[in-house]
């Protein structure tokens, strides 16, 4: 949350800049880096209303809860990076190419890009710092492609954009003024769409993983077998299917052979020996179904799991 919000107050205050700049110079880079800006803004509003909306408890027409919502919204995020980011600064640039307008007042522009490069290292630094105590032992990109938490890894892709865009409109105004090229200003423009395009499409990927369901750490799974496995009323266990419903929202299916002894009591005096052991010692799994199932009929189903040895 401290990061989002961070993240927010800074997007707006310099999407508020960038278009009063953008305004007294005429220079399509910084209307595209505001409508970039606002974006940004926009989007975080709609991460915390994810967030608020995926902490809603279950009821009877969502009965394993909204953790998904939290995908959704971010799902929403990229594709609004692309439509509006991307597009409007892709469109601002092959305008200000065709029909070239000189900038006026060059200086005001350094100064709020300035500005607004100190606002979004701030926000970048939050970010980062968030993201690489989560992380752990993992690069940053396989960590990005294993996370389970969308708001981590988007809020720090679009600083790390932002910071880029800043840099490709400085150099760009500078350009145009050194040379007298307004032209150039509207290169600016297009390069800023193509990295945005670039961090939208890569955002909606892994949104859209995240959204359509993604197992659970291999650590949480063996987690679960092990658990499984020392209950006295379970025979063998066959395996278990895990997926995210959110960050901290995990239903798992596992399939297990009880003894030929153990009755209907048995059985659910495990199963909730099991939920007390999980509650426990793996908070994130919310939901468990217990199969009874034969090891042959397991192997039968044609599903790729984790396998009890």
């Amino acid at each position: 949350m401290k990061t989002i919000y961070a993240a927010l107050i800074g997007n707006l205050l310099i999407a508020i800049s960038k278009f009063v700049a953008a305004a007294f110079t005429n220079s399509s880079a910084m209307l595209s880096e505001g409508v970039h800006s606002l974006v940004d803004t926009c989007n975080e509003i709609l991460l915390l209303y994810g967030l608020n909306r995926s902490s809603k408890p279950p009821d009877e027409n969502h009965p394993l809860g909204y953790g998904r919502e939290l995908y959704f919204w971010s799902f929403v995020v990229a594709l609004l990076v692309f439509a509006l980011g991307a597009g409007v600064s892709f469109y601002e640039g092959v305008a200000h190419i065709l029909t070239p307008v000189s900038i006026e007042n060059p200086r005001v522009n350094f100064v709020i890009l300035a500005l607004s490069g100190v606002f979004e290292g701030y926000s970048w630094q939050i970010a980062f710092r968030h993201f690489r105590s989560s992380k752990g032992k993992s690069n940053y990109l396989d960590a990005i492609r294993r996370s389970k938490d969308p708001t981590t890894f988007t809020v720090l892709l679009e600083d790390s954009a932002a910071l880029t865009g800043i840099g490709i409109a400085f150099v760009c105004i500078a350009l145009a003024e050194r040379f007298d090229m307004p032209m150039l200003d509207g290169v600016g423009s297009i390069c800023i769409g193509i990295l945005l395009a670039l961090t939208a499409a890569f955002l909606a990927r892994e949104c859209k993983g995240l959204l359509i369901g993604e197992r659970a750490a291999p650590a949480i799974e063996s987690a679960i077998l092990r658990i499984a496995r020392e209950d006295p009323a379970i025979q063998r266990v066959n395996g278990v299917i895990t997926v995210h419903l959110a960050p901290e929202q995990i239903v798992a299916a596992l399939s297990a052979q009880f003894h030929d002894e153990a009755n209907a009591d048995d059985i659910e005096d495990c199963v909730e020996r099991l939920e007390t052991r999980l509650a426990a010692e793996r908070r994130e799994v919310t939901t468990l179904f217990v199969k009874p199932q034969t090891s042959r009929r397991w192997s039968g189903n044609g599903l790729s799991v984790t396998n009890a040895p």
